[in-house]
């Protein structure tokens, strides 16, 4: 799925997300609101991964919606 589409849809998704990431919140997730940039950078910042592994995780974890 493209993120055009999460974006849309994000509230049906934020489930989905808190699964595959516990660490974040449910104000993070509504901070993220369905922007793969806003992912990314949350993703960084609560795991302490580098940006390009941080993408990678969030387009792997979008493939599987």
């Amino acid at each position: 799925m493209n993120w055009d589409q999460i974006e849309g849809r994000w509230k049906e998704f934020q489930g989905k997300a808190r699964e595959s990431w516990g660490e974040l919140t449910d104000d993070e997730l509504d901070q993220i609101a369905g922007k793969k940039d806003r992912m990314i950078g949350k993703l960084q910042t609560k795991y302490g991964i580098t940006k390009e592994e941080a993408e990678k995780r969030a387009n792997d974890w979008a493939a599987k919606l």
